[in-house]
């Protein structure tokens, strides 16, 4: 399955996740250090669901929820 939105694209995007360690400056440490970056996704939150097409009839799609709340799709 790829996981983009049929009615607003949205896709999967690339992010990392950034590992600190160490006592902050503002609570009298010396600061903190990037110990490690790991590679991620941000997701988006796609259901299947049946809209009502144009010329009348059903469709299974997948739409991201942000659409879906926004009232860009018919469920049916």
């Amino acid at each position: 399955m790829a996981r983009i939105c049929a009615i607003t694209g949205r896709r999967p995007v690339k992010g990392s996740i950034i590992n600190r360690k160490g006592q902050t400056k503002k609570s009298g440490g010396i600061g903190t250090h990037v110990t490690s970056i790991t590679k991620r996704k941000f997701r988006p939150n796609l259901q299947r669901i049946r809209i009502k097409m144009p010329n009348g009839g059903t469709k299974r799609v997948w739409v991201s929820v942000k659409a879906i709340k926004g009232g860009l799709v018919q469920k049916v």
